[in-house]
C-alpha cells in the first residue's frame, strides 16, 4: 500500500497567489514570514503603516486596501508569486484578490487558518502591541465559519483550499514543507 501523502506538505505552482485566510492572531503574518520571502507578501497591516505610521489604524484601510491590490494587480501581470497576508474572511476581500490573478491566468491558493476560536482568542490576547478588540475577532471569526460552512473559497475561483485547523499542524506546516519559492 502506498504512503498517504501528507496533507500539510505545501506543494505550489509557480507562480501562484496565496490568500492567507483567517481571524486577527491567528497566525497569517507569522506563516508568512516562515514560509515565504518578504518581497512575496503583500500585507494589509504593512500597507496600514506605510499610510499613518500605525498598522492597527483602521481608519487608513480603504487607502491601505487600495495600494495592495495596485500592487497584486501589477506581480500578477509579471506572474510573480505574491502572498496576501490580511484576514480575508469575507467574500467580498477574497474576490478581489482572485479576480486580478484570474485575469492573468495565475492559480489561486487559499490558505485557511480556521483554529479553534480559544486559541485564536489567546493568541491575539498577547499579541505585543497590536491587540484586535476581542468582538472584532469574534465576528471574523464568525464569517469564517459561515464561507466554510457554504464551501465559498472554491466558488470564488481558488484552485486549491488548504485548511489548517489545528495548532499543532500550523506549527509543524513550515518544518514539513520542504523548499518553498522564493525561499
Amino acid at each position: 500500500m502506498a504512503a498517504r501523502p501528507d496533507p500539510f506538505v505545501l506543494a505550489l505552482p509557480e507562480p501562484c497567489l496565496v490568500v492567507l485566510v483567517g481571524a486577527a492572531g491567528s497566525g497569517k503574518s507569522t506563516l508568512a514570514a516562515r514560509l515565504f520571502a518578504p518581497d512575496q507578501i503583500l500585507s494589509s497591516d504593512a500597507y496600514r503603516g506605510i499610510v499613518s505610521g500605525d498598522e492597527s489604524n483602521q481608519n487608513v484601510s480603504k487607502v491601505a486596501f487600495s495600494i495592495l491590490h495596485r500592487e497584486l494587480e501589477k506581480r500578477m501581470a509579471a506572474h510573480e508569486t505574491t502572498v496576501i497576508d490580511a484576514t480575508n474572511v469575507t467574500s467580498y476581500a477574497r474576490r478581489a484578490l482572485t479576480r486580478r490573478a484570474e485575469r492573468h491566468g495565475v492559480p489561486a491558493i487559499a490558505l485557511v487558518l480556521d483554529l479553534p476560536a480559544e486559541v485564536v482568542h489567546a493568541r491575539n490576547a498577547a499579541r505585543p502591541g497590536r491587540i484586535v478588540p476581542a468582538q472584532a475577532v469574534q465576528q471574523q471569526l464568525a464569517s469564517l465559519a459561515r464561507a466554510l460552512r457554504r464551501d465559498e473559497l472554491v466558488a470564488e475561483g481558488f484552485t486549491r483550499v488548504l485548511l489548517i485547523r489545528e495548532p499543532a499542524d500550523l506549527d509543524a506546516l513550515g518544518d514539513r514543507s520542504g523548499p518553498i519559492i522564493g525561499r
